[in-house]
């Protein structure tokens, strides 16, 4: 190829525009619950059940956040109502921390991940850049808890999971919630300018990438335990935990070390890890009779759940603009274009809108893991990361 970027084109980026509002769309007018939080959609876009989960709740604040940077009207009223939610429905006056899940009677899972921690940061982070009220209390609030009852300053990372009065429930430690937590971290550096928040980021990567990942090739491991020694035979739900590696999350921290490198001042280890993560995950996740990455591999790299998930695709496209960005190279753009083309033809449901969370190994919609539409971080993310500068998180680009 010899052409223009994709990105620098007009057509292009109206068409990733368009693809951003449907997704406001239809979650802005259909997500919505009267009692609080959010639904959950179902395939055809309409609301269904009545459970919370902490991370939907702050994934969906996140993204309206940068929409009401973006300037859309009524995107604002959604980051308070979940806003408002976190703060009323998921903490728990009594015992501190946030709740997994709720529902209309009550808490419905009153245990405390790691994971869900590391969404309210990274929604209190974004709140706070836009000036919503409980953006800075909650910042506060969630920073004390992560340091107290998370934080493992030994090990430069924090621990997984807890009972609603902080009794351990297990000596699992796992990446995913340390990846996503890296993400919040960096977000609440930029809002708050806490040298602290991106010191923890440096060491959770340096542990999950410096350390570990580049030991298997720069394959992520996944699961650990108490004392950070991979666990190759731990299997927990094929949905959050399958066993194995999962190469979409190497795809998510290839645009995360990026991110982090920027931010640290172009300098040291990341921007090379980065680029080493990017060509693992295509050259051993992408499936070159069907396409699409694999959902999980084994550790000598064959394919184990050979499904196909929609958000290791939103990653790759977020990653190969990020990355081409700050190193252009003719290979991401070749990978930045065929994963889009793979996404428009076999993810993007053309009739519901949204799109499809799971293919089968016919690469027809299916739920083994997910059902309905899934939520709209991961895909949002994709449609909007190539229309801003490299320059950090979205909300950072969008600001500048």
């Amino acid at each position: 190829m010899t052409d223009t970027n994709w990105t620098t084109r007009p057509w292009h980026r109206d068409w990733l525009k368009a693809r951003a509002n449907a997704l406001f769309d239809l979650f802005q007018h259909n997500a919505v619950n009267p009692g609080g939080g959010f639904h959950d959609l179902d395939a055809a876009g309409r609301p269904f059940g009545s459970i919370r989960h902490i991370h939907q709740t702050a994934r969906m604040v996140h993204c309206f956040a940068i929409a009401t940077r973006l300037g859309r009207p009524g995107a604002e009223t959604i980051v308070d109502h979940g806003m408002r939610y976190l703060w009323e429905s998921h903490r728990d006056r009594k015992h501190g921390g946030y709740c997994w899940s709720v529902g209309d009677e009550g808490y419905k899972d009153d245990s405390k991940q790691a994971y869900g921690h590391a969404f309210v940061l990274l929604a209190a982070a974004d709140a706070h850049m836009i000036g919503h009220p409980l953006g800075k209390k909650m910042l506060e609030d969630v920073t004390d808890i992560l340091n107290t009852r998370f934080w493992e300053d030994y090990y430069g990372a924090v621990s997984e999971e807890y009972a609603r009065n902080w009794a351990k429930i297990s000596e699992y430690r796992g990446q995913n919630s340390n990846m996503h937590l890296t993400e919040a971290l960096m977000a609440a550096y930029e809002a708050t300018g806490n040298a602290a928040y991106l010191e923890k980021a440096r060491r959770i990567a340096e542990l999950i990438i410096k350390r570990h990942a580049a030991a298997l090739d720069y394959a992520v491991a996944e699961h650990f335990d108490e004392q950070w020694k991979v666990d190759r035979s731990y299997k927990g739900s094929d949905m959050f935990r399958p066993a194995g590696t999962t190469p979409g999350h190497w795809l998510e921290w290839s645009r995360l070390m990026a991110q982090l490198w920027v931010l640290d001042g172009h300098k040291g280890w990341m921007m090379e890890a980065a680029e080493k993560l990017f060509r693992s995950a295509v050259t051993r996740g992408w499936d070159e009779a069907k396409g699409g990455f694999y959902y999980t591999l084994d550790f000598a790299n064959r394919p184990a759940i050979t499904h196909k998930i929609w958000w290791p695709a939103t990653e790759a496209i977020g990653a190969a603009a990020f990355l081409n960005t700050l190193k252009p190279d003719r290979f991401y753009e070749h990978w930045y274009r065929k994963v889009w083309d793979f996404s428009a033809t076999h993810f993007i449901d053309p009739a519901n809108g949204g799109w499809f969370g799971e293919l089968g190994d016919d690469l027809k919609p299916m739920d083994r893991f997910f059902t309905g539409k899934p939520d709209i971080y991961h895909a949002l993310q994709a449609c909007l990361i190539p229309l801003f500068p490299a320059t950090g998180s979205l909300m950072r680009a969008v600001q500048h």
